[in-house]
């Protein structure tokens, strides 16, 4: 059997123009998947053709801010709210009114938020890397391993020297975390990351939500979630904690499946596939539209 075609399709959502991935038959069951940071939707690639041939229909945008027509100006621009907001228009737009969602790393917090926000899209939710961010928040404001982990974060606070601190020596940074991803994925990054404007609104992201992320010791930022959720970590993670995953437990109300990977670390797409691939179709078998 021929693997399902990906193309790369633009969808006009929510005031911009996103640059998606899609593989799959259209009348197939919808999987809406969302990367993090510093990616792109190519570390779904994969994944898609495995669930086309599944019957299902794949949407990985290019996030706000790496999409060539999507990348306003300003960190105000990349307020959570504008990101789920972006998620729930391309399905708007390509007449989807419920899908199975999956994200990793920036792309679990904006799920995590959509979830709440629009629990009637949402069939089924997987998260990778990054847990239910009330907890996350909160482990990062009390757990001092996690405050260590995250100062990065506060890093990125700073104007202007983040950019220029990555993109030294031809991205040697960016590179290092990259260096579990095939030539063809690094090349992919590359070319988005290089583009004018794309590296500062990736840090926008933490520009505009760190904060946010610091209220979580002391006030609700994302009430508890009912929706099927399969949550993936792996403990050798070098920015999330075991703390941030044992709290996420009494946010949990629906049917929920942790699954801890001992010797992975934060890249999970790409070192362990075969594991996850398997876990998210059984989930979203489990969970399927009626």
């Amino acid at each position: 059997m021929t693997d399902p075609i990906i193309k790369k399709q633009l969808i006009k959502a929510n005031g911009l123009e996103f640059t998606c991935r899609v593989s799959g038959k259209p009348e197939n069951t919808p999987v809406v998947l969302l990367h993090g940071w510093p990616e792109t939707s190519h570390m779904w690639e994969e994944l898609m053709t495995h669930l086309a041939l599944e019957d299902y229909y794949c949407i990985a945008p290019n996030m706000r801010g790496y999409s060539t027509g999507a990348k306003p100006k300003g960190k105000a621009n990349y307020d959570l709210e504008l990101l789920i907001k972006d998620v729930a228009s391309i399905a708007n737009t390509l007449g989807i009114t419920k899908f199975h969602l999956i994200g990793h790393d920036w792309g679990a917090c904006v799920g995590w938020k959509m979830v709440e926000s629009y629990p009637d899209l949402i069939q089924s939710w997987t998260a990778l890397s990054v847990p239910h961010i009330q907890a996350f928040g909160t482990a990062i404001m009390s757990d001092p391993k996690q405050g260590k982990m995250s100062a990065y974060m506060k890093g990125f606070q700073l104007p202007y020297l983040p950019e220029l601190r990555l993109k030294q020596k031809n991205y040697k940074v960016l590179r290092t975390l990259w260096k579990s991803s095939p030539k063809e994925q690094l090349e992919d990054y590359l070319e988005v990351f290089s583009q004018k404007g794309v590296l500062r609104a990736s840090i926008n992201y933490y520009r505009k939500n760190y904060r946010l992320l610091t209220k979580a010791l002391k006030q609700e930022i994302l009430g508890p979630i009912s929706h099927p959720t399969l949550f993936i970590w792996g403990a050798k993670d070098l920015a999330i904690g075991r703390k941030a995953v044992e709290l996420q437990d009494q946010y949990m109300k629906g049917p929920y499946e942790l699954m801890i990977l001992e010797d992975a670390g934060h890249w999970l797409m790409q070192t362990r596939f075969t594991e996850i691939k398997n876990a998210i179709l059984k989930h979203i078998t489990t969970y399927a539209i009626k």
